[in-house]
């Protein structure tokens, strides 16, 4: 069964493993627990059997919602894991009267990609060369949580 709780500083040696497996460039971990410390920071980790086996974040800014990073250890990988935390993320969103949520993902990221399109998030744009590390574009994907017509 998967959990999916409010990060805490508990979480970080977890979280921080995750982080530097899954990214090319990863945050540091004083870029972490800042981001803990944020106002508009909200961030979630997904437990399987009290391990933290993924983590997400999203930025409440203004009136819309900005996915900062989502990411599931390879071990831990087509359990559900990103589909809890996006979800407790888009809950979260909801209960914020957010008008909608974006994120950027790397536009070879099938997986990712999949898991936002199975939560209503769509292509919006495209960022080029977006990712430092290798020159790689972003799709911007959106998900709306009121229509598009009725945002004045």
């Amino acid at each position: 069964m998967i959990e999916v709780v409010e990060m805490t500083r508990e979480h970080l040696d977890e979280v921080m493993d995750i982080e530097l497996e899954c990214f090319p460039i990863p945050w540091s971990r004083k870029s972490m627990e800042d981001e803990l410390d944020r106002k508009i920071a909200y961030y979630y980790v997904g437990l399987v059997d009290g391990k933290v086996a993924g983590y997400g974040g999203l930025w409440h800014v203004v009136t819309e919602g900005h996915i900062t990073n989502i990411a599931v250890s390879s071990k831990y990988r087509r359990m559900g894991v990103g589909d809890a935390i996006v979800s407790k993320i888009m809950e979260l969103a909801e209960e914020k009267d957010m008008l909608g949520v974006t994120l950027e993902v790397r536009v070879s990221n099938e997986a990712a990609i999949s898991l936002y399109k199975k939560h209503g998030f769509k292509m919006e744009g495209l960022r080029k060369e977006y990712y430092e590390d290798n020159k790689e574009d972003a799709y911007i994907m959106w998900k709306y949580l009121i229509p598009v017509e009725n945002i004045t």
